[in-house]
């Protein structure tokens, strides 16, 4: 009996062993040359490089304060990205990052620690080139795009909204002068009305007049 349950201590270990072994070796080497580049008062950008002849699906970044205090996981998996927006950041505090990939067996062990420290809230962003291809940069782009477009299309609206009221003003004006017009000529009394007049100028008589009686004068 003591030698049977040797035999299946055994032989658990060994199944045990060897997949512990077999999950070990087809885990993902860690990620390589981390840097952290385009520093804001809130925010960062991690960048980092993968050995090639691995499947990798996704990646694991450990966030933390140098002072110990807060910590923060970001992972993200279905995704060949080899980089990530550090959002919520304080200004002026120092941050302590490690990345790990993911593979189809589990992941792999961190990177090596990288520092950095975010900027003041009052600096302006770095105007190299390379800002050009920082998410954070194109988002902003974007949005500048997007407000300057919007703007454009307000004032279009608002001008063309300006025209139609002219015009229907103009347009409400001309009928109530008309009708002003036609009510003052339907107003006026028949006696200002003209009157017709003979061709030579004088009023109109009438065709017969009174005989005037003959007087004979008798000398005696």
């Amino acid at each position: 009996m003591a030698r049977l349950l040797v035999l299946v201590h055994s032989v658990v270990l060994l199944l045990f062993g060897s997949d512990v072994f077999l999950v070990g070796a087809n885990r993902p080497p860690a990620p390589v040359n981390v840097s952290v580049m385009h520093l804001r008062a809130d925010s960062a950008t991690v960048y980092w490089e993968v050995p090639e002849g691995d499947i990798i699906i996704g990646f694991s970044i450990s966030q933390q304060r140098q002072d110990g205090h807060m910590q923060r996981f970001i992972r993200e998996v279905n995704t060949t990205s080899r980089s990530c927006v550090l959002w919520d950041l304080e200004e002026e505090t120092d941050y302590i990052i490690q990345v790990q990939s993911i593979g189809l067996y589990g992941e792999s062990q961190a990177s090596q620690k990288v520092h950095f420290r975010t900027l003041k809230k009052s600096d302006l962003f770095p105007s190299n080139s390379s800002n050009q291809d920082d998410p954070t940069v194109q988002g902003l782009d974007k949005a500048r795009h997007l407000q300057t477009g919007e703007m454009i299309i307000i004032i279009v609206v608002l001008v063309m909204w300006a025209a139609v009221i002219a015009l229907f003003c103009r347009q409400y004006d001309i009928i109530k002068d008309n009708d002003s017009s036609n009510s003052k000529e339907k107003a006026k009394p028949s006696s200002e009305r003209s009157t017709p007049e003979h061709h030579s100028g004088g009023l109109l008589r009438s065709k017969f007049h009174p005989s005037v009686p003959s007087i004979n004068i008798i000398e005696v």
